[in-house]
């Protein structure tokens, strides 16, 4: 039998996916939605930002901020 211990059963849904759901409910009612959120964007990125980034990687700006 698989039990499953109380804090895991306190663990809401990913807000992201919420947030989709949402967005997507009032698009099907005819709202006009930008929706920023969990997806492929329909656009290559910018040359100005592809540029920068591989500014930053080069100049060893890469891995998490510090957390403090």
């Amino acid at each position: 039998m698989l039990h499953t211990i109380s804090a895991f059963d306190r663990l809401g849904e990913e807000n992201a996916f919420a947030v989709l759901a949402r967005a997507t409910a009032l698009a099907y009612q005819g709202r006009d939605i930008v929706n920023l959120g969990i997806g492929q964007p329909d656009f290559k990125t910018p040359q100005h930002i592809v540029e920068a980034a591989i500014k930053a990687l080069r100049d060893g700006h890469h891995g998490y901020t510090p957390a403090n």
